[in-house]
């Protein structure tokens, strides 16, 4: 990954070091690169074999872990003639940097998948909720198994997805409905759950009683569009009864509109971790609900998935 230089309060003279004032979140955190590098030093044990291995020269790298330091204003690494150690205040950080390298790396995979490259050996197509949540991690495993196969990624509703595959426009769907599409086979590759969410400020984020069917099936909810696998999932356990507030085409602006306060939801745990650990959202208690889900891999019936297809549906059982 490229590397850029990003500035910190105390390097231009005009505050202290570790001191942000506010202002774009690009200035106060340092760029990729300068986390790939410390990452190898604390790997290594040595800037220098840190340097050779991200092809920079020693001096660049000195240079770039002292920038680093003024702009968190923290000491990260100890030089000594016997190598480079992490401070405690670097093996925090390091920890940290591990994430955001890691969630970058697959941001780059899910993003290159996204590009219907010509040459592409494997075609997936996957449902939202899997494309967003799941399918970036197998296919950075993916890369690192099979570097010259070439991916690209259609993704949509779980409807969308059984059409691609019966049209011969994917090798491989990935669906969370509630059965499989006629025509196809499928797999189990993971479970998940449906959950009730709202945000703080609506009543049922402050509410003691579990939601019962009826009442969930009387209110009106920010729903997936018909077709998706979660608005399926929702309809068979209520007997169809789901009332649409809004309906929206990706889990992302479902979650937005609720965060937004405009009206409860329900959405994939996977989904709304986040949302959850920071208070954005509430979860809601249901009783008597059915809400659990599998998550299926799913190919044209009698084509058993083979080559850089057979691989990646190894790679969501691991």
């Amino acid at each position: 990954m490229s590397s850029r230089s990003v500035r910190g309060g105390g390097e231009d003279g005009q505050g202290e070091p570790g001191r942000h004032t506010g202002g774009s979140l690009s200035h106060r955190v340092p760029d990729l690169g300068a986390m790939e590098l410390l990452l190898a030093v604390a790997r290594l044990g040595s800037l220098g074999g840190a340097a050779r291995e991200l092809g920079i020269t020693q001096p660049a790298a000195s240079s770039r872990i002292r920038s680093m330091e003024r702009q968190l204003g923290v000491a990260l690494v100890d030089r000594s003639p016997r190598g480079s150690r992490l401070t405690d205040a670097g093996a925090l950080v390091t920890d940290w940097a591990r994430r955001i390298v890691e969630a970058a790396e697959a941001f780059d995979a899910g993003a290159q998948a996204l590009r219907d490259r010509r040459d592409s050996r494997l075609r997936v197509a996957a449902s939202m909720t899997i494309a967003e949540y799941l399918l970036p991690g197998w296919l950075v495993a993916l890369r690192r198994q099979l570097p010259d196969t070439a991916v690209s990624l259609l993704a949509g509703n779980s409807t969308a997805v059984a059409e691609r595959l019966l049209a011969d426009e994917a090798d491989l769907g990935f669906v969370e409905g509630v059965s499989v599409p006629a025509g196809l086979d499928s797999a189990v590759i993971a479970h998940d759950r449906l959950i009730v969410v709202a945000a703080p400020t609506h009543p049922w984020a402050r509410r003691r009683r579990p939601l019962a069917a009826q009442e969930l099936a009387a209110t009106p909810l920010i729903l997936r569009e018909e077709g998706s696998g979660t608005r399926q999932v929702l309809e068979a356990a209520l007997g169809g009864l789901a009332r649409p507030l809004i309906e929206l085409s990706s889990t992302t602006a479902v979650k937005a509109a609720a965060v937004g306060g405009a009206g409860p939801s329900v959405l994939s745990e996977l989904a709304v971790g986040e949302e959850l650990t920071t208070r954005r959202l509430v979860s809601v208690p249901v009783a008597d609900v059915a809400l659990a889900r599998d998550l299926r891999a799913v190919w044209p019936t009698g084509h058993r998935p083979t080559g850089p297809a057979r691989q990646l549906l190894s790679l969501t059982r691991g």
